[in-house]
């Protein structure tokens, strides 16, 4: 499969395009990456170097992937952080012009925005971008535990209050929303102490995972990036839900052992690379 990538990219570190690319190269796949922003590094350290790519050279880059006819070829987008809010038209017009291209291809929208260990970390305007035009364009979104709560301005403690806010942001099959979202990071106070879970849920069912909360004196960043992809690949490859999470969250799992084996901060994609293809361990998602 293709898919043509809008995301940030760092030289050092691994998120963004550098989180997601790899991943579905080694899995077999083509990656147009289209950078959104060019940093030193994730601004996860407090310092960086680098800036925002301008919106007309995003945009440029989108135009002459299409005059070349690849568009038509192209068989997921994938769209992360937004670094300024004039990116925003960039990323709408560039759905639009896969679809024209494409009608089968699906917009996997991941509205990077924070997380409950730092909060939003995105411009002002950015998250009602996402919340008021991204969202409702696409097919399959991917927030975190924080952003589900951001977005919805709802409180989600409890795998009830997951479900509800997780609904909202679908809007129901009337409205036109996505038709699936993928919710990352959950920790909720009704499920037993020292796991993390993700729910795959659609208009009108929902699966539930999880694996042991594995402790890091930081977590690494980038794995939403990763697992945003992992999902969307298995997803549109098999177009089972239940299967697309468990292979993707495997995958994610045996990274993030060998990532905490090696003492290292940042995931360590390349290293466990054979991991991302054939994981040693399988967890089984629940249907709800």
């Amino acid at each position: 499969m293709r898919f043509l990538s809008l995301q940030s990219h760092v030289a050092y570190g691994y998120v963004g395009n550098r989180a997601a690319t790899f991943p579905l190269q080694r899995l077999g796949h083509e990656v147009w990456a289209v950078n959104t922003v060019e940093f030193s590094n994730h601004t996860g350290y407090g310092a960086w170097r680098g800036r925002t790519a301008p919106a007309d050279q995003v945009a440029d880059i989108v135009h002459g992937i299409e005059a070349l006819g690849m568009l038509a070829k192209c068989d997921a987008l994938l769209t992360g952080y937004v670094g300024d809010a004039a990116l925003a038209d960039v990323v709408l017009e560039t759905a639009r012009k896969v679809r024209a291209a494409n009608p089968k291809a699906i917009w996997c929208c991941d509205p990077v925005l924070g997380d409950t260990d730092t909060g939003i970390y995105v411009k002002p305007g950015i998250d009602v971008f996402f919340r008021d035009r991204a969202l409702p364009a696409a097919d399959l979104i991917t927030p975190n535990h924080f952003e589900l709560e951001h977005l919805t301005g709802r409180k989600v403690g409890t795998l009830a209050d997951a479900l509800a806010a997780t609904r909202l942001l679908l809007g129901g099959p009337r409205l036109g929303g996505p038709r699936l979202a993928l919710i990352t990071s959950l920790i909720r106070a009704d499920a037993p102490a020292g796991q993390v879970e993700m729910l795959a849920v659609a208009q009108d069912a929902a699966w539930r995972i999880a694996t042991p909360l594995i402790a890091f004196p930081i977590m690494p960043n980038g794995t939403g990036d990763a697992v945003a992809a992992l999902f969307t690949a298995h997803w549109l490859q098999g177009g089972d839900v239940a299967g697309a999470l468990e292979k993707a969250v495997a995958s994610i799992y045996a990274v993030l052992e060998a990532t905490q084996a090696m003492g290292e901060r940042e995931l360590q994609l390349v290293a466990a690379q054979d991991k991302l293809v054939a994981p040693a361990r399988r967890f089984t998602a629940e249907k709800l």
